[in-house]
């Protein structure tokens, strides 16, 4: 019997997966669907997906798992049209960088035994720098070496669970077990503020009255410190964003004004020491985390898990496997 896996949305995230899995023939099968006709058939021609499926509703017709792979401000419609063609005990997840409120739509739309877990990846350190978006930055090892944040209502069928610890397993990434609101606060200092801050700074300075001088002379260090309002998410999908981690937003907004004021106010009070002090501190930290993300020694970590000893792998037991009682996490490789 072969798991029928269909990805909603066809972009670097969505593609990404369905590379990881192409080996996995014998297991799956990758349907995708894009509202962009173009992207769908590029997917289908690198082989993430087995077949296309342009009617939405067909898409996902006996499917055992759809992925989300999709903007925040369009999860809730999709998961309104397709409510009613998922058959009964599939999984849901989504890829969206939210999740308390998609878990909140999830309880609200879902018709019953129709589950909901989501993911957050956590990418390969070896792409960091990599600028490029969409289909065409896709990549099988994209999540290979990260983590993958698997987050879980109460009460979740724990077949579910397991399920999405699995495929991130396949995927080549480790689950890491987060609650949604810790989920969202992470995101929203890691995620969101990083391009907020790059609006903040390209708004204090291309309608500044120097710039028509200044746009000549910008060189490395204003490209990179911009790049996140290009490179991440489009206007709309961030503001969508933020405001429904608005509570999170705000938090770590005023933490940053906090910190630019500090360092205002040393420029201000003529305090060189402090504040070489306060830049010094800022260089250590990033090259202190680089250096830890490239390395990725947390993957050996006591990571937060969900107990899962007596669970059958959802692969295993399409298959006929038996339980296996000494692992929190069955690997099928």
């Amino acid at each position: 019997m072969t798991i029928k896996l269909t990805i909603i949305g066809l972009g670097q995230i969505g593609v990404s997966v369905g590379l990881a899995l192409d080996d996995k023939g014998e297991l799956l099968q990758r349907v995708g669907h894009d509202r962009e006709r173009k992207v769908a058939a590029y997917a289908n021609k690198i082989g993430a997906v087995d077949r296309i499926e342009n009617n939405l509703y067909k898409s996902v017709e006996n499917a055992d798992m759809v992925v989300l792979s999709l903007p925040v401000d369009q999860i809730q419609e999709t998961m309104e049209l397709i409510a009613e063609d998922l058959k009964e005990d599939s999984v849901v997840m989504d890829t969206g960088a939210i999740k308390g409120a998609v878990q909140t739509w999830a309880e609200e739309i879902l018709p019953a035994k129709r589950h909901y877990v989501g993911l957050t990846p956590v990418i390969n350190p070896a792409y960091l720098h990599v600028a490029d978006t969409g289909a065409h930055a896709a990549r099988a090892d994209l999540f290979r070496g990260g983590l993958m944040a698997i987050v879980a209502p109460p009460r979740t069928d724990s077949a579910a669970i397991k399920l999405a610890s699995d495929l991130t397993r396949l995927l080549g990434a480790q689950p890491l077990f987060v609650d949604p609101l810790e989920m969202d606060g992470l995101m929203a200092s890691t995620h969101l503020l990083p391009q907020l801050v790059a609006a903040g700074l390209l708004n204090a300075t291309i309608d500044q009255p120097g710039w028509n001088e200044g746009r000549k002379v910008a060189g490395k260090a204003y490209a990179e410190a911009t790049a996140p309002i290009v490179h991440l998410d489009d206007a709309h999908t961030l503001g969508e964003s933020v405001m429904l981690n608005r509570e999170n937003m705000l938090r770590v907004l005023d933490s940053t004004i906090a910190a630019l004021y500090a360092i205002r106010s040393d420029i201000d009070e003529n305090n060189p020491e402090a504040l070489d002090d306060r830049l010094k501190r800022a260089r250590y930290g990033r090259e202190k985390w680089f250096a830890e993300r490239e390395a990725a020694e947390w993957m050996a970590e006591d990571l937060p898990a969900v107990d899962m000893s007596n669970q059958p792998s959802f692969f295993g037991r399409l298959f006929g496997a038996k339980p296996r009682k000494k692992n929190k996490f069955i690997r099928i490789d």
